[in-house]
């Protein structure tokens, strides 16, 4: 998904009513856990050498599976209704579900919960959860301009949200310093050596190329879907040095800046928190294929699918005690037809940023998640979520990240209950023949379900 980003006011929320305060950041906590995890990464995950969960991780599983009498009314009569409602025929056979209470951690209702199906761009929450643990919430990606030997180089950083304004500022940067020095004439390379060339993941193919997802680089401006991002990213940029008062000379080229080479000129990115609510807002697939291989560099692996998936499973198993049983990911962005995710796994994700102990690293996820009939994201009118005589009552009270693939269509966020409590809720289905159109109003009518308002 491409959509604008809808503007977000700043007040964020925690489930159970409490509102998430900017706290100062712990320094020394944060850079001790990437320090551990870097370590943790450089033995192979089934060495006995590798680093065991952390202190402050979650238990295995969703919690406790509550018996029917100790529901309240409103969740007894919530569960009663998913159980019909979840035998919907446009939802098909293949469906797995789970609603569990955000504060007690107790499964309130589960429908093959523990099923493994493809969870299209609800893995972006598993990308999200260790791109903000590893890198942490205010990281920056740089893009930098260096000088030597008559060239300018433009050296990719993996900033996915890269503009042709930013380009523009470098470019009046780096001409002003060669008028400085005399020169006016110029040579532009890129270098992206930062990822290695791009490849297929497994469950991809050609196919996506460059519309659903662009070839993976460490360059690229205007999140334009071309073959080569980064030689186009040179192109603008040289735009931009001619606009500014330079000659520049031959074709944009591929190069690797040398170490004699001069800084000329960098930019630095928004925040991580701030890439991550823009990525799970418009489900930006290139975004999230390029935070998983700085993922990976910043856990001390490769930049490569095989890498970033890697820190991935660590980060949820041995950080934050995530059950990874029927877990498979195989990309970033869960476009890979050979993901598998249980509904009650994204439900384990999505339970780690509604606890206050995590709201500072992983509080983004919450606030990134989409809204039920929010334009501008994946679940506004536009996309004719929320829009039926079942759904249309919850709009504004969902939040929630969508997945859709061919044969495949996810739903997992929360919402309040009838009751006022936040609930925790996954729902994916796979390979009903159903219209999609009609399969996702299915889904809103479940997320309905579990705020009340369809009794």
């Amino acid at each position: 998904m491409t959509e604008e980003t809808a503007t977000m006011p700043e007040n964020t929320f925690l489930p159970g009513g409490r509102r998430r305060h900017r706290a100062l950041r712990h320094q020394g906590r944060r850079t001790g856990l990437r320090r551990a995890l870097v370590l943790a990464m450089a033995v192979p995950v089934a060495s006995a050498a590798l680093a065991g969960p952390s202190a402050f991780a979650a238990p295995k599983g969703v919690g406790t599976t509550a018996k029917p009498h100790d529901l309240d009314t409103a969740d007894q009569q919530m569960a009663k209704n998913l159980q019909s409602r979840v035998l919907d025929q446009r939802l098909g056979p293949n469906v797995s579900g789970v609603v569990v209470d955000a504060d007690s951690h107790t499964t309130i209702w589960g429908h093959n919960a523990s099923t493994a199906l493809m969870p299209a761009s609800n893995a972006k929450l598993a990308t999200s959860t260790a791109a903000l643990t590893v890198l942490g919430p205010k990281h920056r990606f740089t893009t930098k301009v260096v000088y030597g030997h008559g060239t300018l180089t433009l050296v990719g950083g993996g900033d996915r949200t890269l503009t042709t304004a930013d380009l523009q500022e470098l470019a009046k940067t780096a001409v002003a310093g060669l008028k400085a020095a005399g020169l006016t004439t110029v040579k532009v390379t890129v270098d992206d050596s930062l990822f290695p060339e791009p490849t297929l993941a497994t469950g991809w193919n050609d196919g996506y190329y460059p519309d659903s997802v662009a070839p993976v680089r460490a360059l690229v401006v205007d999140g334009h879907g071309v073959q080569d991002t980064s030689i186009d990213a040179g192109q603008v940029f040289a735009g931009q040095l001619a606009a500014a008062g330079a000659t520049v000379t031959g074709e944009v080229t591929r190069s690797t800046a040398r170490p004699t080479d001069v800084p000329v000129a960098q930019h630095r990115s928004a925040p991580l928190s701030d890439i991550v609510h823009t990525l799970l807002k418009r489900s930006d697939n290139d975004i999230a294929e390029t935070l998983l291989r700085m993922t990976a560099l910043g856990a001390g692996r490769p930049a490569t699918f095989e890498g970033g998936t890697e820190v991935v499973r660590h980060v949820l198993s041995r950080v934050y005690g995530v059950s990874l049983a029927n877990f498979e990911l195989y990309d970033g962005s869960g476009l890979s037809r050979a993901d598998r995710i249980p509904a009650a796994t994204l439900a384990q994700i999505l339970e780690l940023p509604a606890q206050p102990r995590y709201a500072h690293t992983l509080g983004s996820i919450l606030d990134g998640l989409p809204v039920s009939g929010e334009a501008g994201s994946t679940l506004g009118p536009e996309w004719g979520r929320f829009d039926d005589a079942d759904s249309k009552c919850a709009v504004g009270k969902v939040h929630a990240k969508t997945g859709t693939l061919t044969g495949a269509i996810a739903l997992s966020g929360l919402t309040q209950g009838k009751d006022g409590k936040w609930k925790v809720f996954s729902f994916v289905e796979n390979g009903s023949t159903a219209d999609p159109n009609a399969i996702k109003d299915a889904m809103d009518g479940l997320a309905a379900t579990v705020n009340g308002c369809y009794a």
